[in-house]
């Protein structure tokens, strides 16, 4: 098993964060994992994206250039990466930050408001976290089984300890997106 996945969207939404966490999770699930992110030299506002391999074997290169999934949170990394995904993937989308679906019909599109749904919940920023509960709830699977739980436990790795409540937000933002 090998997955690819591209996390693609502004500096500052935590598209970085967002992909070291799956790269954790699959870490502490005995995986082999690469983690490669992308951004410009202005950081937020400018472009950002990180690339996440997932595999039972050795990983050749961490460059993902067809991924096995997208998440995308603004509209120019939607228009940037879309025809990239294999055909047979899964695209998903912040919709409350893109402007249009996807114009292909052999892949999977899930479009979840994501960042309205942090903020609605009081986890500003978070959508990010939003969006990934969701792709576990949809991609558990082609992940490599991943869990719920696995995902919160890698949480607790990255998360620095003298943030507690960093810690439960993103773990609420998790369930929120896994609800959805």
């Amino acid at each position: 098993m090998l997955t690819e996945i591209i996390f693609s969207g502004f500096g500052g939404q935590g598209i970085l964060f967002a992909g070291k966490t799956l790269a954790y999770s699959g870490m502490d699930m005995g995986k082999e994992i690469s983690w490669l992110p992308s951004y410009g030299p202005e950081m937020r506002g400018g472009t950002a994206n990180c690339s996440v391999c997932i595999s039972d074997d050795k990983i050749g290169s961490p460059l993902v250039t067809s991924p096995d999934i997208l998440a995308v949170m603004n509209t120019p990394s939607f228009d940037r990466f879309e025809s990239k995904v294999k055909s047979g993937g899964v695209i998903f989308a912040d919709s409350a930050m893109t402007e249009r679906e996807t114009v292909r019909d052999d892949v999977e599109f899930h479009s979840i408001p994501a960042s309205e749904l942090a903020d609605s919940n009081g986890l500003t920023g978070m959508g990010n976290i939003v969006l990934l509960g969701n792709m576990l709830k949809e991609c558990g699977s082609r992940l490599g089984d991943f869990t719920l739980s696995a995902v919160k436990e890698a949480f607790k790795k990255i998360v620095p300890p003298s943030k507690p409540e960093l810690l439960e937000k993103n773990i609420r933002a998790l369930e929120i997106g896994y609800a959805y």
